[in-house]
């Protein structure tokens, strides 16, 4: 089912930003509640109605949505309505592949940058990421994912590809937060740990392994299924309900 603006706006608050213009404050609030798929794919959407939902003038969203249309995260109609795009089952695959690609890239030019103290972190989020499981807090997980992985791309002093993976993310969020709905006990190995032994090993191809597999367990396989039946016509994707994974 596809919401309307009618239905209740999901756009999860974010920490003050200091420094920051209100179109910079809206444009990170919108790309954040997209990136955590807080918005389902479809849902239809107006510069009005957004700005009512953050009690602000039309203006700042106006230049936030236009900001995020360039990232391709949201969909401008020709009747001036906005839309999260729906994913089809090439434009998964693609980003996916893109995904592994870019972040296993990512993780061994990092590699010889990662400390102790770095792995003690890494394990701490990781340990957190397992608390919230059990909580089924889908919005907690997801940014510690986020976090998990940006704090290892980013020892790498020189890292040029952290932009690029955040677009992936925000492309792949809102459906990414359906695959977690549908299967909620779809993540049955924790490759984080994988991670960390790989960085504890400094080894480069078991990293490399372990940053791959946890994309594909992350979404690939139901996904794939799931786009596959929608757009044979068996199935309507799911709405956005609570449920959690490692994605």
């Amino acid at each position: 089912m596809i919401e309307t603006e009618n239905d209740a706006l999901n756009i999860p608050e974010i920490p003050e930003i200091s420094g920051a213009t209100t179109q910079e404050y809206v444009y990170a609030r919108l790309r954040n509640a997209i990136m955590l798929g807080a918005i389902t794919p479809g849902t239809s959407l107006t510069m009005r109605g957004i700005a009512e939902r953050l009690h602000l003038s039309p203006t700042p969203v106006r230049e936030a949505v236009r900001r995020l249309s360039s990232e391709h995260a949201i969909q401008i109609k020709d009747n001036r309505r906005l839309t999260v795009p729906l994913m089809t089952l090439d434009r998964f695959e693609e980003l996916v592949a893109l995904r592994i690609a870019v972040e296993t890239h990512a993780a061994l030019r990092a590699l010889p940058y990662i400390s102790d103290i770095v792995i003690g972190k890494l394990t701490e989020i990781d340990g957190s990421m397992d608390r919230f499981v059990a909580e089924r807090d889908s919005d907690q997980l997801t940014l510690l994912n986020q976090a998990f992985h940006r704090i290892l791309y980013t020892v790498n002093p020189a890292q040029s590809s952290l932009p690029m993976i955040e677009s992936i993310w925000l492309q792949l969020g809102p459906f990414q937060r359906q695959v977690i709905t549908e299967v909620a006990e779809y993540y049955q190995i924790d490759r984080h740990k994988e991670v960390l032994a790989a960085l504890t090993a400094r080894d480069g191809d078991a990293l490399s392994a372990a940053i791959a597999n946890d994309i594909r367990d992350g979404v690939l396989e139901t996904g794939r299924s799931l786009l596959a039946a929608a757009e044979g016509g068996d199935m309507a994707l799911p709405d956005v309900s609570g449920a959690t994974g490692q994605v």
